[in-house]
């Protein structure tokens, strides 16, 4: 097993969780990445005196992070320090209605009795459902290798078969949570969370409901100085471990002999080099592994009937001030939820009437601002990129933006705004690879998504591996880190029998 030779492609967590791991077990492991730093989506903007983390604002699963060091011989501690929010995210409506969820459920109980028709008992009542959802299907779908066949087979696998009902997969999200809340404002909250994997919950399956339970049962955390830290945190327990980095190299074919991989041809200043691995695991987008870097004519993980998940509009604005009203994570809710997710995955446009997003991590750490200043990251939601020219509409969106910000929060941020970023759909797609800019790959629109994703072992070819946002088991911080463990493991536990 030692010295096998594994090129990792693409310097995202979840390339950088399996290389740590492959390199702690004896693998020789060089990560490729084509951008300047590592953190793929993960990463940062630092100009002008302020610091935006560009992508995921929130670490949800924090024990995940804390098995990947713990695993590796580490404390946690040396790398990282992270922070429990006591706010998860205040939620704004144009009729001037506020709502905090705070992370201590009883505070937020009463928060919801106050403000909303619905009552504390509908509160823990949902949330005990999100939990039991959870404990049924997390080992078997999050933590392990799905395609296993076997996993279905043992106690736990067994037990969840047995109790399918229990995990909600044939009614949409919208409508279980409609059944657990009265109060239209709370249904909207909630049905908030089938963003967090790019989908709509009029469509996804309420299995869905796993994930705030994470949020509200486990917590929302952040380390200190924002995510990005999260990613030098790990980036430097790589190299303790002996994986080595190569920046600015773009991967232009992955190398085949037959049916098995026998190396990687990319370009590096300006040179073409070609260099035999015995694995590859692919970090890229699986769209962009498969068409791009394998040649297929199409794309046969990506099965035309389900749509890429959703992309995103993303203004960084260095803004003067200080805005108390305001907390580390903000939405301003639009007034017509179901039209929004029409618009984004049926009609394939801009919302007429968007939710934005706000994240401020200058209110946690100072560093991210000018004193006497913030640093909003502000988002919306945007459909997949099919059309390059449609960012144009960017200019339309911000002015928008900046109405329903000033008309719903009382903030005229016009002559505020003194430093300002732009992420679309199209940047996301050249910067990321990513296929049509959609942040999670497949949505889950379709109550079959979840057993159709990307498995971390290639059927088709021999040595190539697959982990990431698009691969089992998705998107976001903990579950992109989940796939760079399933696959590591899954290539330790077969290289051991070499």
């Amino acid at each position: 097993m030692a010295g096998k030779k594994v090129a990792v492609i693409g310097a995202g967590l979840g390339g950088l969780s399996a290389a740590a791991r492959l390199a702690s077990s004896g693998f020789d492991v060089t990560v490729f990445e084509k951008n300047s730093q590592p953190g793929g989506k993960a990463n940062q903007i630092c100009k002008n005196g302020f610091r935006f983390d560009t992508g995921p604002s929130l670490l949800t699963m924090p024990f995940v992070v804390e098995q990947l060091f713990l695993e590796l011989g580490e404390d946690i501690a040396d790398y990282l320090q992270l922070r429990k929010l006591e706010t998860i995210c205040k939620y704004f409506w144009e009729d001037g209605t506020t709502i905090t969820a705070y992370s201590s459920k009883e505070k937020f109980a009463q928060e919801i009795e106050k403000k909303t028709t619905d009552s504390a008992s509908n509160l823990f009542s949902y949330l005990n459902y999100t939990e039991t959802i959870y404990k049924l299907t997390a080992d078997l779908f999050l933590f392990n290798d799905f395609s296993n066949w076997k996993s279905l087979l043992n106690r736990k696998g067994l037990n969840t078969l047995f109790q399918i009902w229990k995990i909600d997969p044939f009614r949409t999200m919208h409508y279980a949570n409609s059944a657990f809340f009265t109060d239209k404002k709370m249904v909207q909250l909630f049905d908030r969370y089938a963003t967090y994997n790019g989908s709509n919950p009029y469509k996804a399956p309420a299995t869905l409901n796993i994930i705030p339970h994470v949020e509200y049962n486990i917590g929302g955390f952040v380390p200190d100085g924002g995510i990005y830290s999260l990613v030098d945190a790990v980036v430097a327990l790589a190299e303790k471990k002996g994986v080595k980095f190569v920046f600015n190299a773009e991967i232009k074919k992955i190398l085949l002999n037959n049916r098995t991989l026998s190396g990687i041809n990319y370009n590096y200043k300006g040179k073409e080099i070609k260099e035999e691995y015995d694995l590859v695991v692919s970090n890229a987008d699986v769209h962009f592994t498969n068409t791009k870097l394998l040649g297929y004519s199409r794309d046969v993980s990506l099965k035309k009937k389900f749509e890429p998940s959703t992309s995103a509009l993303v203004f960084y604005w260095g803004v003067k001030g200080d805005y108390p009203n305001l907390d580390v994570h903000n939405i301003i809710f639009s007034s017509d939820y179901a039209k929004e997710f029409k618009e984004l995955f049926e009609d394939k446009i801009y919302p007429s009437e968007p939710t934005i997003y706000i994240y401020i991590s200058s209110k946690f750490n100072k560093k991210d601002a000018h004193e006497g200043c913030e640093n909003w990251f502000v988002m919306i939601n945007a459909p997949a990129n099919q059309d390059q020219n449609r960012d144009k509409k960017a200019t339309t969106m911000k002015k928008m933006m900046l109405e329903r910000i000033k008309t719903v929060l009382g903030i005229d941020l016009k002559e505020k705004i003194i430093f300002e970023s732009l992420l679309t759909a199209a940047d996301i797609e050249n910067k990321t690879s990513s296929y049509m800019g959609s942040l999670y790959g497949m949505s889950s629109n379709n109550k079959s998504a979840a057993f159709l994703r990307q498995k971390n072992k290639s059927d088709k070819i021999s040595g190539l591996y697959y982990c990431g946002g698009s691969a089992h088991p998705g998107g976001g911080i903990p579950l992109v880190l989940l796939s760079g463990k399933i696959t590591a493991d899954l290539i330790i536990k077969s290289k051991a029998h070499d």
